[in-house]
């Protein structure tokens, strides 16, 4: 197998050599930039596996080079790695387009399990699996990323367009809170945050609040299901 290819953007050096180090070691290859603007310029100039991010950085801030890299490579997997631990927080890095964050201090073991997930999960996105989901009058084109209901363009965040595609490939099905956890943001499930519940509530009003039939429903104590039929 080819080495993957990582960009690592982190302003405190010693941080950024350590997990240089040890991410070498595991068998990954690393380029280091100690600034936003570096970073992004690399991430211009090279093709990489996966990113991983501080949100305070001096040049360009993590959430701007995070949106950046989405508008350029919407496939290429992003952690971001910070100190800023508020739902706020976690909530605008995974509306910026992160895959997962990660709050230090942290172990190393977990985020070599966040980058062998994320790897693992890319390295499957061109297996086939039908270009459009459908699920009533709702459709969600994978290649174009459009989201429509009826004549109704949807605009979603990156997670959004996750965590529906994700209700929809499981359309009927009732989906616990850990499964969404697990599967859309690669994360074990933790029961004293309400990230999960807050994403529902988003996709819930850009899908169902403006029709009269609604597609996503909760399932006290189980979870959330899209129904594709009434």
């Amino acid at each position: 197998m080819d080495e993957r290819k990582i960009l690592l953007v982190e302003d405190e050096q010693k941080i950024a050599d350590a997990l240089k180090m040890g991410l070498t070691e595991d068998g990954y290859y690393v380029e280091a930039a100690y600034d936003g603007t570096i970073g992004w310029k690399l991430f211009q100039q090279n093709k990489y596996d996966l990113v991983i991010l501080d949100i305070n950085l001096p040049g360009i801030n993590g959430y701007d080079l995070c949106k950046r890299m989405r508008n350029k490579d919407a496939n290429v997997p992003v952690i971001m790695l910070t100190a800023l631990n508020s739902l706020n927080d976690k909530i605008e890095g995974y509306d910026s387009g992160a895959d997962d964050y990660i709050i230090k201090p942290f172990e190393f073991k977990e985020l070599l399990m966040k980058i062998r997930v994320l790897l693992k999960r890319t390295s499957h996105q061109n297996i086939p699996v039908g270009t459009v989901l459908k699920a009533g009058d709702l459709e969600m084109n994978l290649d174009s990323k459009e989201v429509k209901r009826g004549d109704t363009i949807i605009n979603l965040t990156a997670k959004e367009f996750q965590l529906l595609e994700y209700l929809m490939k499981n359309k009927n099905r009732v989906v616990s809170r850990s499964d969404i956890a697990i599967n859309v943001w690669d994360i074990d499930f933790d029961t004293n945050t309400n990230v999960i519940d807050v994403y529902i509530n988003y996709v819930r009003n850009k899908v169902d609040k403006k029709f009269d039939r609604k597609l996503i429903h909760t399932q006290v104590g189980m979870g959330y299901i899209l129904k594709d039929n009434p």
